[in-house]
């Protein structure tokens, strides 16, 4: 089990939890005072009301909600967002619209997740070349179509 502390400055709003108990993402929740329009093609800044304390080793990742997107046109900018273990002030999402209707938030709507991943402590080391694979350095699509 992993604990992490959290710090919810909304007391209106719900601890985020996960929605089922397969469910990898805590839902994370809009903390705005009043309704915010996001337009068709634009983006806005949505917090969460929260902070957390993530363990080293760890880091959240921010990511949409299927519901929204499919539904509406909504996802996040740069998804998955990235919470590093070090960071401890209020998580925000920016939220876009990629649908042709404005979109209204309001104070509690369910508007991304979070979820928590390992990071493992990694160095990087230069070398003059790597190793051959197959694929080698075949970029987009050289996979194959199927």
């Amino acid at each position: 089990m992993l604990t992490i502390h959290i710090t919810n400055r909304c007391d209106d709003l719900a601890t985020p939890v996960k929605a089922s108990r397969g469910a990898a993402g805590f839902d994370l929740r809009a903390a705005v005072d009043q309704p915010l329009v996001v337009q068709p093609g634009s983006r806005s800044l949505v917090p969460t009301g929260i902070s957390i304390a993530i363990p080293p080793g760890y880091e959240g990742q921010v990511r949409p909600r299927s519901g929204l997107a499919i539904k509406h046109g909504i996802s996040l900018v740069n998804s998955p967002g990235t919470i590093d273990s070090d960071y401890r002030g209020e998580i925000s999402v920016i939220v876009i619209n990629h649908g042709d209707t404005a979109f209204t938030i309001h104070r509690g709507d369910r508007i991304a997740q979070l979820v928590i991943c390992a990071v493992p402590e990694l160095s990087l080391i230069e070398v003059d070349a790597l190793p051959d694979t197959d694929r080698g350095a075949g970029g987009f699509g050289s996979s194959g179509e199927r």
